[in-house]
């Protein structure tokens, strides 16, 4: 095994009152590949900041091999002195021995810049980018990545992928995106209450091992706290005439307890239960030959879908491809140019925004949840103390008169995933929901997804999450064509060559019906009653959707029941026969609608 060239040994580290690293270590040799994971809070940034040689310890030991060149990936990187993205990629060379001005441009290139740009005007994204060019630029001995994936498309994720396997670095790596670990990494070093544990595997199998790790803990927690409880029955009904032993034994159980006291016991698990609203009707949206375009650049063209209720979708393209844009036009938030977008009925929507933008800074953690009002969250019509629900979400009872703007990156995701999921709703809309988030709270929003009984539109980068949760994919093709493709973004990869090759003319003809059925055309002609059907069926769900939300309307006094229960029982069994009829007339036009493209094909 080569020696290290960055160790760290029984670092200790405290802010404020509590202790964050409590004997952490780590060592990085030439060529290697750990991913370094743990709960968000847990230290793992502080840790590489130790070991970068940008925070000081206070206690433990650094070594750094003497001429080894280290690089991190700063979060907020300093472009004070530099004009340009290039000269502060070239400054990565300054004590590497060598710089190369064609890898400096190779690599901006590669991120979606030109070198030129003003540093003083970089997006946060952009910002990102050119730091991460820089880090990679001198090829280091050592390579300190602290979520190099941020702002990254999914073209970008892949090319990182290849860039990181072709360096001959040692390299440390934190990454959300469990994919980009599991392809990258050789070992991985887990932080866990201050301490650090190493499993020589890749991040693949990190979680049964940590599982297993934490299983023995609550074992010898079980057997020491049996322990206890015989101690102290010995006390109370043992011979005390042996004074001596006596003693000794109290001064054991005291150690014993002080032992029990002092174990810090593995965190909780973020509990996730999204409030759901009534069902919504069999279709949600569907789009037909939607195009929309800012100036001369088509960001949509021609695009048509279904979505139907309980689909869980993704959108995936390239950074300015227009994922928000769609995402947006699906759900009525923005017109199209042309082309026709029809909502559903019944539909109680829930939007987590990218930016976090719905949560006020101003707030504090509480008053975020509650709305300023109160101290009790409504969720799945049960009223509960905003302190027990921010314990699902991973939060104590002393955080919650903390204020927004001080919450982390990763606080600040739960928080707005605690806001979301208390709102009743049956139409999810989730844009780059993944970010920020530690493992286990992403293990739980997947579940959570999972069970969800609404619909779930999403716009992510991360691939393990899209195969993990949705049921089809829309991905961009460029030049605004959008094509919708069955499974996950692994079966989109698979299913992508063959589809474009088949797509007529470049446009995409996409949506989840047609991209489940079967790839030869019905063999079932359309009649003249079914093409009578499929015409005037549009009209007849319109009239049940107006009469639908005419005996809602009635149904919402209060007092209608006192006054004529009568009317009130009357309105109600119309109200019945009216959604019933609704989802029959929708569940017959999408067979026809299917039908008809089917023999179109």
């Amino acid at each position: 095994m080569a020696p290290p060239l960055l160790l760290l040994q029984d670092i200790n580290l405290t802010f404020g009152t509590a202790p964050l690293l409590t004997g952490a270590g780590m060592g990085v040799s030439a060529g290697d590949r750990i991913c370094l994971v743990g709960r968000n809070g847990s230290g793992k940034s502080t840790l590489l900041k130790v070991a970068a040689g940008q925070i000081q310890a206070d206690s433990g030991r650094r070594f750094a091999q003497p001429g080894a060149t280290v690089r991190y990936l700063a979060q907020e990187p300093d472009f004070t002195g530099y004009d340009t993205t290039l000269a502060f990629v070239e400054a990565g060379f300054a004590g590497a021995g060598s710089g190369d001005h064609h890898r400096a441009l190779y690599l901006l290139e590669q991120l979606g810049l030109t070198g030129a740009e003003d540093p003083n005007t970089l997006s946060g994204g952009e910002a990102r980018r050119t730091a991460l060019a820089q880090v990679l630029a001198p090829e280091p001995d050592i390579l300190l990545l602290d979520e190099p994936t941020n702002h990254l498309d999914l073209p970008g994720i892949e090319w990182l992928e290849k860039e990181l396997a072709s360096l001959r670095s040692g390299i440390m790596l934190i990454s959300h995106d469990r994919r980009l670990l599991e392809r990258v990494s050789r070992a991985t070093l887990w932080l866990d209450r201050g301490v650090t544990r190493q499993l020589e595997q890749s991040f693949a199998h990190f979680e049964p091992w940590r599982d297993a790790v934490l299983e023995q803990e609550e074992t010898d927690r079980h057997k020491l706290g049996r322990k206890i409880v015989m101690e102290e029955d010995w006390l109370r009904y043992g011979v005390t005439a042996r004074r001596k032993r006596n003693q000794k034994r109290l001064a054991d159980l005291h150690s014993l307890r002080k032992q029990h006291r002092e174990q810090r016991g593995a965190q909780g698990k973020v509990r996730m239960e999204a409030a759901e609203a009534d069902l919504s009707g069999r279709l949600v949206m569907v789009a037909e030959g939607v195009s929309k375009a800012y100036g001369d650049r088509s960001i949509v063209r021609d695009f048509s879908a279904r979505v139907i209720r309980g689909d869980r979708v993704g959108i995936v393209g390239p950074n300015g491809a227009g994922k928000t844009t769609l995402l947006n036009l699906l759900t009525g938030a923005t017109e199209p140019d042309s082309g026709e977008i029809k909502i559903g009925t019944n539909l109680s929507q829930v939007t987590l925004d990218q930016r976090r933008e719905t949560l006020d800074a101003g707030q504090t953690l509480s008053q975020a949840l509650t709305g300023g009002a109160g101290d009790t969250v409504v969720v799945n019509n049960q009223s509960r103390h905003v302190v027990s629900y921010m314990k699902d979400f991973l939060f104590g009872p002393e955080q919650a008169n903390t204020p927004v703007d001080v919450l982390s990156g990763g606080e600040r995701g739960r928080l707005t995933l605690a806001r979301a999921f208390a709102k009743p709703s049956n139409l999810l809309v989730l844009d780059e929901p993944t970010n920020d988030l530690d493992l286990e709270t992403l293990e739980l929003l997947q579940e959570r997804l999972a069970d969800y009984a609404g619909t779930v539109l999403l716009v992510s980068h991360d691939r393990d999450f899209l195969d993990r949760v949705v049921t089809s994919v829309i991905a961009s093709d460029g030049d605004g064509v959008w094509t919708q493709y069955a499974g996950g973004y692994t079966d989109m990869l698979a299913q992508r060559a063959p589809v474009r090759v088949a797509a007529p003319s470049g446009k995409a003809k996409s949506g989840l019906g047609q991209a489940s059925a079967p790839a030869k055309a019905s063999s079932k002609r359309m009649t003249f009653k079914d093409k009578h059907a499929l015409e005037t069926l549009p009209g007849r769900i319109a009239t049940l959707e107006a009469e639908i939300a005419k005996l809602n309307r009635q149904l919402s006094d209060p007092n209608l029941y006192s006054k004529n229960p009568v009317k009130f029982a009357a309105t109600s069994q119309a109200l019945t026969e009216a959604q019933s009829a609704l989802a029959a007339a929708e569940e017959q036009w999408l067979e026809l609608e299917m039908r008809r493209e089917e023999m179109g094909a």
